[in-house]
C-alpha cells in the first residue's frame, strides 16, 4: 500500500466510516454494558450505607467509608487504567476492568466487619475505576468523527440504566430478603458474561498508529472498511516512533505530558469533573438515608433514588439530540448550575413528600444532560496518545472528590450548615468551573481526534 504524505491518513480513514450497528454500534454496546456495571455499583453505595448502619451499628461518619473506600479505589483505578491504555493498549484494559471488579466485589459480599468490607470495596472500586476512561477512549477512536458527539453522548445513558438497575433491584432483594449480600452478588455473574464478550473487541487502530504498530493498525483499518461497506483508498500511516512503555513511573510521565499539552484545558476538565460529580454523588451517596430520615421506609428511599436515576436516561436522550447542535459549552454552561440549583431545592422540600419527589426527579433529569456532555468533551480535549491518560486523571481527581466529599460532607458541612447550604456550597464549585471553561477551554464540536 502507498504511504505518500499526501494521502488521508489512517486516523482520517477510520474517523470517516459510514455508522454500522453491527461495527462501532456494537462496540458501543458492549463498552457501555462495562459503564453500566460502573453505575450500579458506585449506586450501591447509597443502598448500602442505610443497610450496613443497621447491621454493624455504625455511625454516620464510619458508614461513609462504605461510599468513600469505594470511590478512592476508583479513582487510583482511573488514572492506573486509564495509563495502562495509553501504553498496553485499550483493549488489554477494557478487558481486564470488570474481572477485577467482579473477583473483589464477591469478597466484599463475605466480609466479617466493616474494615475487610471497605478493603474489598477499594479494590473493587480499582478494577471499576478503569471502566470510563478506558471505554470512552476506545468507543470514542472507533466511531466516526459525525457521530463521535452523540455516540460519547449516548454513552452515559447506560449510567441512568446501571443506576436504576441497582435501586430497584435493591429495593426488591431487601424487601424479599432483608439481606444486603444479596444486592452485591447479583451483579457479579452478568459483570463476568460482559467480561467475555469484551475479548472479542479488536485493539483501537488510533492507539496502535502511535505506538508504531503499522501491520497491525492497517489489517484493523481495512477489516473495518471492508465491514463498513466505505469504499477502499490508498492512507497513509505514520513511521513508527519512542512509544511510551508502561513502568512504575509511566502513570507520573502521563500525568506531567497532560499537564504539559494545555495547564488551562487540564484545569478546566479536571475542575469541571470534580464539582458537577461531585454534585451527583452526593445524590447518590446521601439520598437514600436524608429520604429515610425524612420519615420514608427504606424500600421506598430506594425506589425514589432509582427513579431519579431512570428520569436521568431521558436526560442523556436530551443532550445527545443537544450536543453537535449546542455544541459542549453552552450545555455545560447552563446544566451544571442548575442541577446544582435543584438539588439545593430538594434539600428545602425534603420534609414535604411530593415536593421532595418532583424536584428529585428533575434534578435526576438535568444532571443527566450535563454529565454525558462533560464526558464526551472531556475526552475531545486531548490527543490520542493522551486521550486515556487525561480522562483518567481528570476522573481520578472527581473519584477523590466524590470519594472524600460525602465523607467531609456527614461528618461536618451537613450538621455545621445543614443540608440546603451544603449543597449550595458544591453548586459554587460547579459555577467557579463552567466559568473557568467559558474563558480558558475550547470548543471540540466536529474536531478531529487527531
Amino acid at each position: 500500500m502507498n504511504i505518500y504524505t499526501t494521502l488521508p491518513s489512517g486516523e482520517q480513514v477510520v474517523q470517516e466510516l459510514p455508522w454500522r450497528w453491527k461495527v462501532q454500534g456494537r462496540i458501543f454496546l458492549i463498552g457501555g454494558l462495562g459503564f453500566m456495571f460502573d453505575a450500579w455499583d458506585v449506586t450501591l453505595n447509597g443502598v448500602l450505607i442505610p443497610l450496613l448502619s443497621k447491621h454493624w451499628s455504625l455511625s454516620a461518619g464510619d458508614v461513609a467509608w462504605v461510599g468513600t473506600s469505594n470511590l478512592i479505589g476508583m479513582a487510583l483505578g482511573a488514572f492506573a487504567w486509564g495509563t495502562i491504555a495509553d501504553t498496553m493498549g485499550r483493549k488489554k484494559a477494557f478487558t481486564a476492568t470488570l474481572l477485577v471488579f467482579s473477583l473483589f466485589t464477591v469478597l466484599g459480599a463475605s466480609a466479617p466487619d466493616i474494615v475487610w468490607f471497605c478493603i474489598f470495596r477499594f479494590l473493587a472500586g480499582f478494577g471499576l475505576g478503569g471502566c470510563i476512561p478506558v471505554d470512552y477512549a476506545l468507543v470514542g477512536e472507533f466511531t466516526p468523527r459525525r457521530q463521535r458527539g452523540r455516540v460519547l453522548t449516548a454513552m452515559d445513558g447506560w449510567w441512568p440504566i446501571g443506576a436504576a438497575l441497582c435501586g430497584f433491584v435493591s429495593a426488591g432483594l431487601v424487601a424479599l430478603f432483608a439481606d444486603w449480600r444479596l444486592t452485591m452478588l447479583v451483579m457479579v455473574l452478568p459483570a463476568l458474561l460482559v467480561f467475555w464478550v469484551r475479548r472479542s473487541v479488536p485493539e483501537s487502530p488510533l492507539f496502535l498508529i502511535h505506538q508504531g504498530r503499522r501491520d497491525e493498525a492497517a489489517r484493523i483499518i481495512d477489516q473495518l472498511v471492508k465491514d463498513t461497506g466505505a469504499d477502499p483508498r490508498p492512507y497513509s500511516l505514520p513511521e513508527p516512533q519512542d512509544a511510551p512503555s508502561l513502568s512504575a513511573g509511566s502513570a507520573w510521565q502521563q500525568l506531567r505530558r497532560v499537564w504539559q499539552y494545555d495547564w488551562k484545558i487540564t484545569t478546566a476538565a479536571w475542575s469541571l469533573f470534580f464539582s458537577i460529580l461531585l454534585v451527583y454523588y452526593l445524590s447518590l451517596t446521601w439520598m437514600p438515608r436524608i429520604l429515610i430520615g425524612a420519615g420514608f421506609e427504606d424500600y421506598k428511599a430506594f425506589v425514589t433514588t432509582a427513579s431519579m436515576a431512570a428520569v436521568g436516561l431521558l436526560g442523556v436522550v436530551v443532550s445527545a439530540l443537544l450536543v453537535e447542535w449546542a455544541g459542549r459549552k453552552w450545555i455545560l454552561a447552563i446544566t451544571g448550575p442548575l442541577s446544582a440549583l435543584t438539588l439545593v431545592i430538594v434539600a428545602v422540600v425534603v420534609g414535604i413528600p411530593s415536593a421532595a419527589v418532583f424536584w428529585l426527579l428533575a434534578f435526576g433529569f438535568v444532571v443527566q444532560v450535563a454529565i454525558p456532555v462533560l464526558y464526551a468533551y472531556v475526552s475531545e480535549l486531548y490527543p490520542t496518545e493522551l486521550r486515556g491518560s487525561g480522562f483518567g486523571w481528570a476522573s481520578t481527581f472527581s473519584r477523590i472528590g466524590a470519594g472524600f466529599g460525602p465523607l467531609v460532607f456527614a461528618q461536618y458541612f451537613w450538621p455545621e450548615f445543614g443540608l440546603a447550604n451544603s449543597f449550595a456550597l458544591a453548586g459554587a464549585l460547579v459555577l467557579a468551573s463552567v466559568l473557568w471553561m467559558a474563558f480558558l477551554a475550547p470548543e471540540t464540536r466536529q474536531k478531529s481526534l487527531a
